[in-house]
């Protein structure tokens, strides 16, 4: 019996189900003078939009970037940087990144930066001299066009600068001719110590970090805390984390049991306070109140419910983003140093002393 089948299957096969193949519309990249068509501008006030934003009126820098989304346009960075001799970014040096308060001071300074075109770089450091000078070493080798210092500058960096710097938070030391921007923690720790003693406690005991933050809401918790004549019982440690927290109300808990509130220097020490007290079957606020600070997501998380100060590092942020942007445009202004104002935010980790 012969075979019927087709002597060239494939061939058949690509008969009965050709490949069609589309045909695309020639398309090109969209240039400026698209966008400055589209916009109704000048190609020039969209190169000025690109290289200096700030420079441009709100309305009409909408515009542009309101057709630029709109054509696709993507600008070349590398050609901008030549054309402006400026990179459009911002570099951030941390030393902790498990810190949740840089959370809030990155989302800050975004809300301020990215609409303007500029783009932040971190840069996490350990502390030691050696690896934060790699660090914003690693950073301005970028050629970032400014510097914001969020971690303890290193004698280098002390000595001079090389772009407009911006120092976050309290640090030892502020590198020559930097802008300081920091929070009130001086008043955020008489804040807490005044929310405690108006719930009359007199058994109050502080962890403390060793850090420039952590001292100065330690010297405003101390102050408010002797004005009233009582006795104020730190734990110390070089740290801020969980497990700093945890070891240091442990100290304090075997030393002087007799504590009814807890100030701890930020709200990642409250939740290893929280483990120590626990551990030995206290209830909070029952038996012991404890007060963090930052206000961090934790502190908000409904589980946990913890009273903090709120030291409002989104502000710092935007501040510094600010004070960044106007040091660029002008590097010889006179530093200057900003103190954001905190807030109380009472919830459930503190009540009236129970004894």
């Amino acid at each position: 019996m012969s075979c019927q089948c087709p002597a060239n299957t494939l061939d058949n096969r690509v008969e009965r189900f050709p490949i069609v193949s589309a045909t695309r519309p020639k398309t090109r990249r969209p240039t400026i003078y698209d966008v400055a068509k589209h916009a109704g501008v000048s190609p020039s006030l969209v190169s000025l939009v690109l290289q200096s934003p700030e420079r441009v009126s709100d309305k009409r820098r909408e515009a542009v970037q309101a057709a630029m989304s709109e054509l696709g346009y993507r600008p070349s960075r590398a050609a901008t940087t030549l054309a402006s001799n400026r990179t459009k970014s911002i570099g951030l040096l941390i030393d902790d990144y498990r810190n949740l308060w840089f959370v809030d001071l990155l989302r800050g300074m975004e809300s301020v930066l990215s609409e303007l075109g500029y783009h932040v770089l971190l840069a996490d450091s350990q502390p030691g001299e050696n690896r934060i000078k790699e660090a914003a070493d690693g950073l301005l080798a970028m050629h970032v066009d400014a510097l914001v210092i969020a971690a303890e500058p290193s004698e280098s960096m002390l000595a001079r600068t090389w772009v407009p710097t911006v120092v976050a938070g309290w640090r030892m030391g502020v590198p020559a001719g930097a802008d300081l921007i920091t929070n009130d923690d001086d008043g955020g720790g008489g804040m807490a110590a005044d929310h405690l003693l108006g719930l009359g406690h007199t058994r109050i005991g502080h962890l403390s970090g060793s850090d420039g933050a952590s001292a100065h809401r330690r010297a405003g918790f101390r102050r408010q805390v002797q004005a009233a004549g009582v006795e104020l019982l730190v734990a110390e440690s070089k740290g801020t984390s969980e497990e700093d927290g945890y070891i240091a109300a442990s100290w304090l808990l075997d030393h002087h049991p007799d504590t009814t509130a807890i100030f701890s220097a930020n709200d990642t020490m409250a939740v290893g306070a929280f483990a120590a007290l626990k551990a030995r079957g206290l209830d909070v606020p029952g038996d012991i109140s404890v007060i963090g600070y930052d206000n961090s997501p934790l502190a908000k998380s409904r589980y946990l419910d913890i009273t903090s100060i709120d030291n409002r590092s989104d502000l710092v942020g935007i501040d510094v983003a600010h004070r960044l942007l106007a040091r660029i445009q002008d590097p010889a202004m006179s530093p200057q140093q900003t103190l954001i104002d905190p807030a109380l935010v009472v919830r459930s980790t503190t009540a009236r002393a129970a004894r």
